[in-house]
């Protein structure tokens, strides 16, 4: 029965796959993105860059594992003709929020599945889910008070849909737990595409 493992850091990716009963093995990749990213050209495909992110923070840790499915996640904010990464400081999210209040965006989080037996790959899998997003137009003290919190500094776009940015979102058109960061419906179906059921993660979670 294979193990789900997640390439990722992410709390919120880790907190969305416990909730839905998978309590993933997690492992970090250390890819560079930026180095990565810069490889695709100068204007590369929003999608395909979140794809080949994701592919890689996969590939970059499936050599530790016999038998198992590795998934790979990356998000990204396309707003206004550019696509937008975690700000890592409060000037570059501040900057951030003053082009996104009052306007919509696309999430976009590329996904993928990696099947792993006797630490190589056999089967790969995957996609990109795609979730408008409405801001709302904080005021300014609200604005700071969320910028000081730390919140925004780490998370694709400057916002969070299931933390305090979430008051900052009117609506949204797609997956919320895409949004979070890891897109269940998508997920399933590229898990399928590489021959695993939930049914068996789930029993190898103690769910069933």
């Amino acid at each position: 029965m294979p193990r789900f493992v997640l390439a990722s850091a992410s709390p919120a990716r880790l907190e969305v796959l416990r909730k839905a009963g998978i309590d993933p093995v997690v492992r970090v990749s250390g890819v560079d993105e930026d180095a990565l990213t810069a490889a695709l050209g100068s204007d590369p495909v929003p999608e395909d860059v979140v794809v080949a992110l994701a592919r890689a923070k996969a590939e970059a840790v499936l050599t530790e594992f016999d038998d198992a499915v590795v998934v790979g996640c990356d998000s990204m904010l396309s707003i206004g003709d550019e696509l937008q990464g975690k700000p890592h400081s409060v000037d570059v999210a501040r900057r951030r929020w003053a082009a996104m209040a009052g306007t919509s965006g696309d999430l976009l989080t590329g996904h993928a599945v990696v099947r792993v037996v006797g630490g190589r790959s056999v089967a790969v899998a995957v996609g990109c889910s795609s979730t408008r997003i409405h801001f709302s137009e904080p005021s300014s003290a609200d604005l700071e008070a969320y910028l000081a919190s730390g919140e925004p500094l780490s998370v694709a776009g400057a916002f969070t849909l299931d933390g305090l940015g979430g008051w900052f979102v009117d609506r949204i058109e797609g997956d919320p737990s895409s949004v979070i960061g890891i897109g269940l419906p998508l997920v399933r179906r590229l898990l399928a595409d590489v021959g695993t059921s939930l049914s068996e993660l789930w029993a190898d979670s103690g769910n069933q």
